[in-house]
């Protein structure tokens, strides 16, 4: 069953590799992420997400319990320098929505929020999960020199649909 609203794929693309876009994870404390490498396709007849995510990264521990993320597309607001912070400092340390203006909206269909400063969302389902370690010898001397495979996750997407930002 088709979930991605018809344009949606190609604004999620365009913001991922012009800036990122937000991963955020709920819980007692819901924890936000910039990502820059994602994809968005067809498996198993759904709609599904694909992150990445670095084992070191306190998301990654927060979506191995969870197994359920939204990401969040900024359209007219640029939330450039909440990106910057979202992707460098870590929710460990730091609550991100209340340090950096965002605001967390309760999900309609998963547990985590959504970015209100957003216009666009996808809410995600963890269907698998895999360790990106099989990678060739270029990228992984590139990319991995220090064996810090991400963990790529697939996700169903269970909504998507477009807000108001804030």
């Amino acid at each position: 069953m088709k979930v991605v609203l018809p344009g949606a794929e190609k604004e999620f693309l365009e913001k991922l590799a012009n800036g990122g876009v937000f991963l955020t994870v709920g819980g007692e404390k819901p924890n936000t992420m910039t990502i820059g490498w994602a994809s968005i396709g067809t498996y198993w007849g759904m709609d599904v997400l694909t992150v990445c995510v670095r084992p070191q990264r306190h998301t990654h521990a927060l979506l191995e319990n969870l197994d359920e993320f939204t990401v969040s597309v900024p359209m007219s607001n640029e939330c450039r320098q909440q990106l910057i912070f979202a992707g460098r400092e870590s929710g460990r340390d730091v609550d991100k929505f209340d340090r950096h203006g965002l605001t967390a909206v309760p999900g309609r269909k998963v547990s985590a929020p959504i970015v209100g400063e957003c216009g666009l969302h996808f809410e995600c389902v963890v269907k698998m999960k895999t360790e990106m370690d099989n990678v060739d010898k270029e990228v992984r001397e590139r990319c991995y020199p220090d064996n810090d495979f991400h963990t790529l996750y697939f996700a169903q997407v269970v909504d998507c649909y477009y807000t108001e930002e804030k």
